[in-house]
């Protein structure tokens, strides 16, 4: 007979790691299933996040970061260096380190918290009074059965039909966390997270990089940062087509031809390789979710509340799939709340407070409500924006670029909304949340006191400004 665990969770990766251990501190008993292999088959935990998107790219971006700098820069420091050279073995070796680190990590958590781990692909089996799922592993089946079960299985990359990823030519994050060798024309096809950072990196390293976004730039953004953004990465060298799709494309053993298509009509350009990043897709099929009857929308999402509860009891979902932002964090914060919910407690997610970050040059972070969306629900807003330039910290690191707009209600001055392009954004933006989860004004912000001289003053200084002080 199969053995019962309270909890059985199916997928590995920021949402099912993190419910897997928080369920382990509450004292379930807990399975944490996953299918995860790296280049030489051994198992890792993780999942898209870790192994090949939010960790590596950050590392890499860290690196080339570095190189520029160096090769660029330190001469407006006072500071000399000879010949600059990039060592990309080295790099992705530095990488794979930081992911190593990070994988050991969770499994000494696993094992502190008594979490099973098992290798191998879960389906739904059937249900009687609990869950009972299927378990493969090459060629095997084992059976377990849990009194709830969280899907927790995460995303893969969009393909073109007409342009399919080979992981040679034409590639997705995957690949393009791997080259061997900096191409010399790099083709990205979407200007969104993923191709705007990974386009940065090897841009930064030496590549032509063409970045080619048949949308609005940035459109979820805010418009005032989505325009500031636009010119800042195009003076740093990206060739920017916003407006510009494929229309076809050619791979052969030496390069990849797109067809591009804008308002002006057709032409050909050549790459060495072709990212291409227009988004992702649930991992939902092979799950047996049909057989169990849990409800899927058109686009393979499984359909949650705002619990993450499924339309079956004790069937839960989180992360990339199911409805709001494909970020970690959020899968990791659904994660917990769903662990805590089954241990009976009220926990909930607020999704109006999620932080959105890019991790360009200057980085780019937003929570809260754009402008465009407050313009479009007619409600009344005064807005402040103060430049980095004026800010001491931000000068003494040769970091002016960019600017902090805050968004507050017009009458009772309660922040709506705050947006960050410049330096250390991805950190900044941790004080704006708080002050969006305790329903701050921009006065508040205000009488805060933040030492001197530092990047986070330059929140107090825009909330001055709204109230024009």
């Amino acid at each position: 007979m199969e053995k019962l665990f309270d909890v059985a969770i199916i997928g590995a990766g920021p949402g099912g790691y993190v419910a897997a251990i928080r369920c382990g501190e509450l004292g379930l008993s807990t399975v944490c299933i996953d299918d995860w292999k790296d280049e030489k088959g051994q198992p890792r935990l993780g999942g898209t996040c870790l192994n090949v998107g939010c960790i590596p790219s950050k590392a890499l971006l860290e690196s080339s970061e570095h190189f520029e700098r160096t090769a660029l820069h330190l001469g407006d420091h006072g500071i000399t260096v000879g010949s600059v050279s990039v060592d990309i073995p080295a790099m992705m070796a530095r990488k794979e380190k930081v992911v190593q680190t990070l994988n050991n990590g969770i499994g000494q958590l696993f094992k502190k918290n008594k979490v099973t781990w098992l290798q191998g692909r879960a389906r739904f089996a059937a249900a009687s009074g609990s869950w009972t799922l299927e378990v493969e592993k090459d060629g095997a089946v084992e059976p377990l059965a849990a009194k709830h079960v969280i899907v927790a299985t995460g995303s893969r990359p969009a393909e073109l039909p007409f342009l399919p990823f080979d992981q040679d030519r034409v590639v997705d994050n995957v690949g393009a966390l791997d080259f061997d060798s900096v191409p010399k024309r790099l083709g990205v096809v979407g200007a969104g997270v993923i191709g705007l950072e990974l386009g940065s990196v090897w841009r930064r390293l030496g590549a032509q990089v063409t970045v080619i976004e048949p949308h609005a730039f940035l459109h979820h953004a805010d418009e005032q940062v989505s325009r500031e953004a636009l010119r800042q990465l195009k003076a740093q060298g990206l060739d920017i087509r916003v407006g510009a799709s494929v229309a076809d494309a050619k791979v052969s053993k030496k390069q990849v031809t797109l067809t591009l298509k804008n308002a002006s009509g057709e032409q050909d350009e050549a790459f060495d390789k072709v990212l291409v990043a227009i988004g992702r897709r649930p991992n939902s099929e092979g799950l047996g979710l049909e057989k169990a009857g849990i409800q899927v929308d058109e686009r393979g999402f499984i359909q949650v509340d705002e619990l993450c509860r499924t339309n079956l009891p004790n069937v839960w979902a989180v992360g990339d799939a199911v409805r709001g932002p494909m970020l970690a964090h959020k899968a990791s914060d659904e994660g917990i709340m769903v662990a805590e919910r089954i241990a009976g407690q009220g926990t909930r997610v607020n999704y109006a407070t999620i932080p959105n970050v890019i991790y360009t040059h200057p980085e780019i972070a937003w929570a809260g409500e754009t402008e465009q969306a407050l313009k479009a629900a007619g409600r009344e807003y005064r807005k402040a924006s103060y430049p980095f330039a004026a800010n001491g910290r931000a000068l003494a690191a040769a970091e002016g670029a960019g600017f902090v707009k805050l968004l507050a209600d017009a009458r009772t001055d309660r922040l709506l909304g705050v947006h960050i392009i410049g330096p250390k954004a991805s950190e900044l933006i941790a004080e704006a949340v708080v002050a969006l989860e305790f329903s701050a004004s921009s006065e508040d912000l205000a009488r805060i006191v933040h030492a001197h001289p530092t990047l986070s003053e330059a929140l107090r200084d825009a909330a001055m400004m709204l109230l024009s002080r």
